[in-house]
């Protein structure tokens, strides 16, 4: 079944370095989107920016004509910002950047419901890119609005720029609070009883009321909207959570979520790249993969991402599934050069954050030590390392990668500017 004979030519010529071809956007993709600037009164117009319906034509040049002074200014004074704290921060304050954790991988605390002093002195040590939590950590609104409050304080002080607060509500099956009594959040419903509406201004409201409640208790991002197209009939791990069949109508609901959740100022992440919706297996018990090759990927289940990076997505989730027929091997998508760098960032033109599925699941524990996959991924492409199963060794197994040479700063420093430039747009 993990047969790569069928790829091994694609393999050989893309992941190489050596694809010089441009034609793996379908056609009809780049019609659509052409189509859409010219057709204002429709639905994907609303969606599609009028900056980027042109960022798959042949000149590449989709910033050319709306790219203003004033944007340049902006972008100058940004990356002025960025560069002041970087000048600050030691090789340790950065690789710790990397890493989005649970609260009691900071702390070490069994389970944690308050920020305080145990709080203050794990971030002075490990100033993490973010924290994730889950239902064990959320009793009541005061509750979670306080800890949230302080872990931000402390991460000000810290380090100058807060972190990223997360937290898993897609609505549907996956939820933190809509299935907590403690909490008042309505029920969305499943994405895919949503998809099923056909309509983008159900997805965004979902994504709105998700938004809105996330924000008030002090998250600023939520790991959804999930943006993978259910092309595996048998594929159970996604299911209900996946807008549905239909590449066309997954990557306008994706989008429309997405823009609810930004709209209430929670930056949204899209999941799971390149498309857990193709799979069998579940990558939270061990090895999964998909057999398609990059031309079905294109005409498929990288569609939704195609179309969320033209509208400018700034985090993409990177799932543990293998793709022997691109890659030519079984290494997940989190830790492939060939998949991040390759396919996401050179293929695509993603410029975004990346972050990778949860580094805990039995996809790669059951094949890493937790070290090795963090270096594996940094050096894949990846910006953000989520949940390893053992964090100081994913933390100095990082470090000491840099040291020997296996890392350059200069890398760590690409996934930095990239953290900090996003955090310094939400701060203010």
């Amino acid at each position: 079944m993990r047969t790569i004979l069928a790829g091994i030519v694609l393999v050989a010529v893309f992941c190489s370095g050596l694809w010089v071809g441009s034609n793996l956007f379908p056609a009809k993709e780049k019609q659509q989107t052409a189509d859409s600037s010219k057709n204002a009164g429709s639905e994907e117009s609303e969606l599609l920016s009028a900056r980027d319906s042109s960022a798959f034509s042949e000149e590449g040049d989709a910033l050319s004509d709306s790219h203003t002074m004033e944007d340049d200014t902006i972008e100058n004074e940004l990356e002025k910002k960025v560069r002041e704290i970087m000048e600050g921060m030691s090789l340790e304050e950065k690789t710790a950047q990397l890493f989005v954790i649970t609260p009691e991988a900071l702390t070490g605390v069994g389970t944690v419901i308050a920020a305080g002093q145990t709080t203050r002195e794990a971030i002075q040590e490990y100033p993490v890119g973010g924290l994730i939590y889950f239902e064990q950590n959320l009793r009541s609104p005061e509750q979670v609005k306080e800890m949230l409050a302080n872990t931000q304080q402390y991460s000000m002080e810290r380090i100058g720029v807060p972190m990223f607060l997360s937290v898993d509500e897609e609505g549907g099956m996956v939820t933190r609070f809509a299935n907590n009594e403690n909490f008042d959040l309505e029920w969305v419903g499943n994405m895919s009883a949503i998809g099923d509406t056909g309509s983008t201004d159900a997805a965004r409201e979902a994504g709105d009321k998700i938004g809105r409640f996330l924000e008030d208790l002090g998250f600023n991002m939520d790991n959804a909207p999930v943006a993978d197209v259910l092309s595996n009939s048998a594929n159970t791990v996604i299911g209900s959570r996946s807008f549905g069949s239909d590449s066309e109508l997954v990557k306008r609901m994706a989008l429309a979520e997405y823009q609810g959740l930004e709209a209430q100022g929670i930056i949204g992440v899209y999941k799971h790249f390149p498309g857990h919706g193709a799979t069998e297996a579940d990558t939270h018990e061990g090895y999964a993969y998909t057999e398609a090759t990059l031309e079905e990927m294109m005409a498929e289940d990288l569609i939704p991402f195609q179309y969320g990076i033209a509208n400018g997505v700034r985090v993409i989730m990177a799932a543990h599934i293998a793709c022997p027929n691109v890659t030519g091997d079984d290494t997940p998508a989190s830790l492939s050069y060939c998949m991040l760098t390759e396919v996401l960032r050179n293929q695509l033109g993603y410029e975004g954050i990346i972050i990778t599925d949860g580094l805990n699941m039995g996809a790669i524990v059951n094949q890493y030590t937790s070290a090795e996959a963090a270096v594996k991924a940094i050096k894949a492409g990846a910006d953000m390392l989520l949940m390893p199963a053992d964090f100081q060794a994913a933390y100095e197994g990082v470090l000491q990668a840099v040291r020997n040479g296996d890392i350059s700063e200069d890398r760590i420093d690409e996934s930095v500017r990239r953290i900090l430039a996003l955090k310094i747009e939400y701060m203010e």
